[in-house]
């Protein structure tokens, strides 16, 4: 796929910053949330797992609102930590099979919650999460879809980081052929995957990116490398009536 426009195929953009998403037209577009350390990958690590629905919000305070409301998990972090009054944070490690099934989860992150929030406030056409982890059946669901897409990457508060370019760059080396890019970002961020693909974990620990370095301060290498893995939760994440849930359940419900 060359740079130019072609009207045949719907367009393709990475937004590498949620600062950035105002320049993008949201309302036409399914918007991927791309937050790989760790929130997309812990949502669908919960969601492959079989809890029944994620409720993605932006405060800790309506985390802990709508957990008691409910009686559901309140779960998240900021800075990389459980935050205060939560009760677990945002490894996919926490939610096993054993423990998430059949339960709903209240998720709040620092960048991810954030960024899928702005995304329904410009009215995307349609909100999915991804990572790694699941990174096969969302590109699946891009290409079936045949509408604009959005690749919108969680970043670090507001500044662009490596892993969430890298999962972009991922998407669109698997699906570029359907789509057309004329958007220099998404070749930036093709350009970054390629000349990682061959070991993320490495690429990342090389690169001394930000993130990488925060959470291995925190002894956390193990969710870093799982983060990176291709498909080993490999769910659809789709919003949808205020939560995140599996396109197996929708397909059940309907």
């Amino acid at each position: 796929m060359t740079a130019t426009e072609n009207n045949s195929h719907p367009t393709l953009h990475t937004c590498l910053s949620p600062a950035l998403l105002n320049l993008y037209d949201v309302s036409s577009s399914i918007v991927v949330i791309i937050d790989v350390l760790r929130a997309t990958s812990t949502i669908a690590t919960a969601l492959a797992n079989g809890a029944k629905s994620i409720i993605p919000v932006d405060s800790v305070h309506e985390c802990i609102r709508i957990g008691k409301e409910m009686a559901c998990i309140t779960a998240g972090e900021r800075d990389g930590k459980i935050a205060e009054g939560l009760a677990y944070g945002n490894s996919p490690f926490e939610y096993p099979e054993t423990f998430v099934k059949d339960k709903t989860l209240v998720l709040t992150t620092t960048n991810g919650t954030k960024l899928l929030h702005m995304a329904l406030k410009n009215n995307a056409k349609a909100i999915v999460t991804a990572s790694f982890p699941n990174l096969s059946a969302t590109c699946d669901y891009l290409i079936q879809q045949k509408q604009n897409v959005i690749l919108g990457c969680a970043a670090w508060k507001d500044r662009i980081n490596i892993e969430d370019t890298l999962f972009a760059g991922a998407v669109v080396s698997k699906i570029k052929q359907h789509f057309s890019i004329n958007c220099d970002s998404t070749q930036i961020a093709e350009t970054l995957y390629n000349n990682a693909s061959a070991d993320l974990f490495e690429f990342m620990k090389q690169k001394n990116a930000s993130h990488y370095q925060r959470l291995a301060g925190y002894g956390l290498e193990k969710d870093i490398k799982y983060c990176l893995t291709a498909d080993v939760a490999n769910v659809l994440c789709v919003y949808k009536e205020g939560s995140l849930i599996s396109f197996a359940k929708i397909k059940a419900l309907l």
